[in-house]
């Protein structure tokens, strides 16, 4: 079965400019339950995070200044979009569901974040429409939980993972991997264990045969017990925001790439979702939906 995380707020406290690429959110798993890709107990809504899992990510310091609002104006310009407590009540949910979704993919082989992905969020900053870094909390709390021993985090958004880089710098027990457009946001770059920028253009074929080399390389250097999964489709050549210029058959291809190396390695992996800003909200859609069907495909 697949699990997939979502609930009603992952898409309408946003403020009124940053809605239309929200839609996604609701519309991802309307699709899914249509088609017939999943059924309704395959959907679950996470509770609230608890605050002691924030922090072990998360600097004590900037939690409370997300939880009380104080985030200072240059802050928030820095996220986005202004703070609100329906804004962080949804980040916290999101890595809720992003846990719950590690332990369901360690019982199922697989399981899904219809949100996620929030990984300009730092150990002490918010960034790029993120507030708290859904994943590395996850990763964290598998660590702290004697739930996994060595994690492979694989960002295939087109934007660097800077935040999950910055909280895992010191932490070898985490290997992380981002492979994005190398002129693209952020314009200040930390450092993963492995970056691969690409060039503005880049094609199907080269950035499958980059993905595919790495991905072989990674899996026999930190033989990983259980890995996340970034899949944004803001690589897209219809994507506003993305500078690359993949189809959406060649996404496809990229997640399956990456299915089938955690079923070769018999290693769980949780998924969540990232970005999408093509202008057809329908090609954003689909290009997600194809993540989800692939995994029906391979996993049920």
């Amino acid at each position: 079965m697949l699990k997939i995380a979502y609930h009603p707020l992952y898409a309408h406290p946003l403020p009124e400019g940053h809605r239309f690429p929200m839609l996604k959110y609701e519309l991802i798993p309307e699709q899914l339950l249509h088609e017939g890709t999943i059924l309704k107990d395959s959907l679950f809504a996470p509770e609230p995070l608890a605050e002691e899992t924030i922090t072990t990510t998360h600097e004590a310091a900037y939690w409370l200044q997300l939880k009380n609002l104080t985030l200072p104006a240059k802050e928030q310009r820095r996220i986005g979009f202004p703070l609100s407590a329906q804004l962080v009540e949804r980040e916290i949910r999101i890595a809720q569901g992003t846990i719950d979704g590690a332990r369901y993919a360690q019982q199922f082989g697989v399981a899904f974040n219809v949100a996620g992905g929030t990984h300009h969020a730092g150990s002490n900053w918010g960034e790029g429409f993120c507030l708290l870094n859904d994943q590395a909390i996850a990763a964290n709390y598998l660590l702290n939980n004697n739930l996994a021993k060595r994690i492979l985090i694989i960002d295939l958004d087109v934007h660097q993972g800077n935040g999950t880089a910055e909280i895992f710098q010191n932490e070898p027990r985490v290997f992380t991997f981002s492979m994005h457009c190398a002129q693209n946001f952020p314009f200040r770059k930390e450092l993963s264990d492995l970056d691969i920028p690409l060039e503005d253009g880049t094609s199907d074929d080269i950035f499958l045969s980059r993905l595919s080399e790495a991905l072989t390389v990674i899996f026999a250097k930190h033989q990983p017990d259980f890995i996340f999964y970034l899949a944004g489709v803001d690589v897209l050549e219809s994507d506003k925001l993305g500078k690359l210029a993949l189809t959406k058959n060649a996404c496809k291809q990229r997640d399956l790439m990456v299915f089938e190396a955690c079923l070769k390695n018999q290693v769980p992996v949780q998924v969540s979702m990232g970005g999408g800003y093509s202008a057809d909200i329908k090609v954003i859609v689909d290009a997600h939906c194809n993540t989800f069907r692939l995994a029906a495909d391979l996993y049920i």
